[in-house]
């Protein structure tokens, strides 16, 4: 089984930047995406970007791109998101996931979900 760790939340300023990270423990297979999704208040989690394991593929959400970046660092277990020029309506809880799934986009496929941490943007 795969347990995942988040760290990296906080409190930023609009424009700002932030690093989430996301380290497993136990085993990452060649067959998974690793993904972030975030949720608002009293509503489902939202896609926000993957990373293919084996070969750092990625995929974003058309409300991130240009602005989040994710990747993964093979020798510690662990994926990133570099998140940039931040607004106030990237405020939620980021939550890290993870599996063998067939449409990234979709929460419901993932079978490792982290505890989540939480992103404040200030106007």
């Amino acid at each position: 089984q795969v347990q995942l760790v988040e760290s990296g939340g906080g409190l930023v300023q609009a424009g700002g930047s932030l690093v989430l990270s996301c380290t497993y423990s136990g085993r990452a297979f060649n067959g998974f995406h690793t993904a972030w999704f975030r949720q608002f208040p009293e509503q489902g989690r939202r896609f926000v970007a993957a990373i293919r394991w084996s070969d750092g593929g990625t995929l974003y959400a058309d409300s991130v791109k240009g602005r989040f970046n994710i990747s993964r660092d093979s020798a510690k277990n662990t994926v990133y998101l570099q998140m940039a020029s931040l607004k106030p309506e990237d405020t939620a809880v980021y939550y890290c996931a993870a599996g063998t799934v067939r449409k990234v986009i979709d929460r419901r496929e993932y079978s490792n979900w982290g505890q989540g941490t939480r992103v404040t943007v200030s106007s």
